[in-house]
Formats: structure tokens, sequence, C-alpha cells
């Protein structure tokens, strides 16, 4: 009967037991209360005590109340018989005894039980105390005002005999970090849990780590950790970025001085082969109008990538400002249109240009609109072979203008795709990327993101590519001034 910890089970057995008891005493045999076996109705709590627990107690208490009970209805209602007084005192001292009999057994088993409970909770007890002082980290009780209570796990370096030194969390810090604990002391009342790093006054060459928690008795839990090799991680990163950031800045100073001294004498290079070109001084022979052709043909070429480059540089230094005017959008592209069109015509490609009737007003910088018109369009018909077709769109899609230029020329392998529009990242064969220098693309990424748009590269090897770019720059006066 003890053995069962179910509570069904342990009802019925309670039940059982204390009808039994009542039956017994209610009993024509045995004169109900005033039997000599009305003991027996301590049956249900005598067997409640063996499973030592408050309510088993107060079930078995309960169920020998309601024997009591039946025992008294059943004394007053049922006729008995009558013992002699001998054998009233053998079935009394038999009640009684076996009563006694059953208490001490439930007792020794409540004892055993107690026992057994008592030593799992003192083993469990102790494994948690070792996990705790076994663990990499310090674990420590703190008041409100960060007073150091008591500690579990390991003292790391700077910490040294925090368990028995009676201080705060913050003086512990260096003088320079103790304004940011008590700050974090502050957020972990007040939030709830703060976390902090700081250099220790004892060893200031360590850097500590702290993790606060508010319990909800109002009290502080911290963690304290060594976190030197991570503020020493976290330091070399710092160092690095801030020296790639230098190098970066004196590379995009050097190239846009570069740039700029490079652009005086080729401008002067490219006049006077102009001058040479068109004979203005007297004629020249075939092969000497051949080579100013080719001087002015590659000063131009030289002219284009440096521009390219001082506007990379000026991009990257975050120094490019737009130039914003209200202008026709269709000006701007038609115009690189017919730059493009003798291009186009002597790689035999068809350049066409879809542009609206009506008047598209945009509010941009027309240079960039046109470098990104220019940039498109060259490389579309770089990688369009001869016979293909090269085609220019534009249009509006409410305040976005959407430009288009899609070729059917050999298209961009899936590798090639996550590249493009990094700076100096080319794609194709050899033949195409002799003959640009990676920025065209870059620049076209940039000035969209300027403009707060973006570049859209689609295509398939042998289908063509498709480079569509949207700016939100349509000027909308009638929207921008309505309620």
């Amino acid at each position: 009967m003890l053995s069962t910890t179910r509570p069904a089970g342990l009802a019925s057995i309670l039940a059982i037991a204390g009808l039994g008891a009542a039956a017994a005493s209610a009993a024509a045999l045995t004169g109900g209360v005033g039997s000599p076996l009305a003991v027996w109705c301590l049956a249900p709590l005598v067997a409640a005590v063996g499973f030592g627990r408050g309510e088993r107690l107060a079930l078995g208490a309960a169920v020998s109340l309601a024997a009591v009970g039946v025992a008294a209805i059943g004394g007053l209602t049922l006729s008995g018989y009558v013992l002699i007084p001998a054998a009233a005192a053998v079935v009394s001292a038999f009640a009684l005894t076996s009563t006694v009999l059953g208490l001490a057994a439930a007792l020794v088993i409540l004892q055993r039980n107690m026992g057994r409970e008592d030593r799992r909770l003192r083993l469990a007890l102790a494994q948690l105390r070792q996990v705790l002082d076994e663990q990499p980290f310090l674990l420590a009780t703190l008041d409100r005002n960060g007073l150091i209570g008591r500690t579990w796990g390991r003292e790391p370096a700077g910490a040294r005999g925090i368990s028995s030194t009676g201080l705060t969390i913050v003086d512990m810090a260096s003088e320079a970090d103790r304004p940011q604990l008590r700050q974090a002391l502050a957020a972990a009342r007040a939030h709830g849990a703060a976390e902090v790093a700081f250099a220790p006054a004892a060893e200031p060459q360590a850097w500590l780590a702290i993790s606060l928690r508010r319990t909800s008795s109002g009290r502080l839990i911290g963690v304290l950790r060594d976190a030197a090799a991570v503020h020493a991680r976290e330091l070399e990163l710092e160092q690095a970025r801030c020296e790639a950031e230098a190098q970066n800045a004196g590379k995009s100073r050097f190239l846009a001085n570069m740039s700029h001294e490079l652009r005086t004498p080729l401008n002067a290079i490219m006049g006077f082969s102009d001058i040479m070109r068109q004979g203005l001084f007297g004629p020249l022979s075939d092969r000497y109008a051949e080579y100013a052709e080719l001087v002015h043909e590659s000063g131009g070429h030289l002219l284009d990538l440096i521009n390219d480059v001082l506007d990379m540089s000026k991009i990257e230094a975050e120094r490019y400002e737009l130039a914003r005017e209200a202008f026709d959008g269709r000006e701007a592209v038609s115009s690189v249109l017919r730059l493009m069109r003798g291009q186009a015509d002597r790689a035999g490609v068809q350049l066409r240009g879809l542009l609206p009737r009506e008047p598209l007003d945009v509010l941009a910088d027309r240079r960039a609109l046109k470098q990104i018109a220019l940039n498109l369009i060259s490389n579309a018909l770089k990688f369009t072979p001869r016979g293909g077709a090269v085609t220019v769109t534009l249009q509006a899609d409410g305040a976005v203008m959407e430009l288009l230029v899609a070729d059917t020329g050999i298209g961009i392998g899936p590798e090639d795709l996550q590249r493009l529009g990094r700076p100096f990242e080319q794609a194709g064969g050899a033949a195409q990327r002799a003959a640009g220098t990676g920025l065209g693309l870059s620049l076209v990424r940039s000035f969209a993101q300027l403009h707060g748009g973006e570049m859209i590269i689609e295509s398939r090897m042998g289908e063509g590519t498709t480079v569509s770019v949207r700016l939100p720059v349509i000027d909308q006066p009638e929207a921008a001034n309505a309620p």
C-alpha cells in the first residue's frame, strides 16, 4: 500500500482502508464507535503518514474522520452483539496493537523516505556547488549599490581576492571606467539587464567584462569574465580599420591629384593632335595624318579613363556632390545616343532609342545621367557582336525614371554577375577586358545610389544582357504641393 505514488491509487487505498475500518466498527458484531475495533478508524491516517506529504496526510485525516462518522451512524442505527468482557478486551488489544504497529511501520517508512530525499537533495546541492565553482566565469551577487556578496567560480585576472575585499564592483575599476560602471548598475536596476567592460584598478593591463541581471528581489547578479583576448582583438581590428581607411584615403587623394595633373598636359596633346588632324597649318602626309588621328583617339581614351578614376576617387572619398538641376531627361539620353551612333556603326551594331514623346522633367545631375547612359551603351556595344542590336529605353514609373539598355550580345555568366558593379571588376574575354577599365558599371551603380536609386543587371549566356537603372528623380511639383 505504501509503495504507490499515483494520486488515484492513493485515494483508492485510503478509501478502502477507511471503509474497512468503518464497516468493522459499525457492524453489529462490534457495536459502532464504542466497539473495541473503533481505533481502526485511524487506519487511513496511519497509512497516509507513511507517504509523508502534506496533501496525503490531509486526505488520510479526511478519510479517517469520515470513517468515524460512518461508524457512529452505524452504531446508532444497527443493533449489535454484546461481547463478553474477556472477548472485548482481546479484540480491543488486537485493534490497538495492529494500529500501533501500523503507525510504527509508517513512521519507519517515512523516516527512510525522508532520509533518501535528504541524501538526494544534498547530492544535488553538492553537484550544483561543484558546477558553480568549476565554471569558467565568476558569478557574484550584488546589492543595489554594487557591493559584492557571495561569489562562485574562478576569479579572472584583475579580480583576485574579490570574494574577501568587501568592495563594490565600481571600486574594482580604474578611475576612467568607473562612470560607465555606475551607469551599467543604474541601467540594470531600471531595465533588468546591462553589460559593460572595464579595466581593473589592480591590473590596468587586464580587461574585464561583466553582465548584470536584476533578480525578483531587487538584488543584482553579475557574471564577471576575462575579456582581455576579445579586447585585444577589437583593438587590432580597430587599428586595421583605421589603417585601411587611411590607406584608402591616401589612394583616393593620390588618384585625384594625379588625375588632375595628367589632364592638363593631356588636353594640350589632344589639342595639338586635333590641329594636326585638321591640317590648320598646312597639309600632312597620309602617314602623319594617320598618326595624328591615332594620337587624338588615344588621348580621348586616356582622358575618359582619367575622368572615371577621378569620379571614383571622389565617390570613395565621399566628396562627390551632385549638381542637381531641372531638365528634360530625354535630352541627356538623346545626346549620348548621337555621340555613340558612330561607334555603333563602326562596330556593325544597330543602336535604337525608345524615348517618350512628352517631356520627361527630372531633377538630377545632368552630367551623372549622361555618364550613366554613356557607360551602359558603351558596355553594351563592347559585348554585342556585329549584326546585333542595342536598345535604349527611357520611361517613367510614377516618380521613378527608368533607363534600360538591352543588347543581344554574348551575355554574362552567373559568376561574373556577382562581381560586376565593383571597381575594376570586368567580365568577358581578353578582348573585352582590354577595351575597358572595369570602372563603367561601378560608376553607374555609384551614381544611381547617390540619386537614391539602384542598378539591376539581368543576363543569360548567349541571350544578351539588360541593365536597368531606376532613379527617383522625376520632378512632380503638383504632387509636392498637394496637401
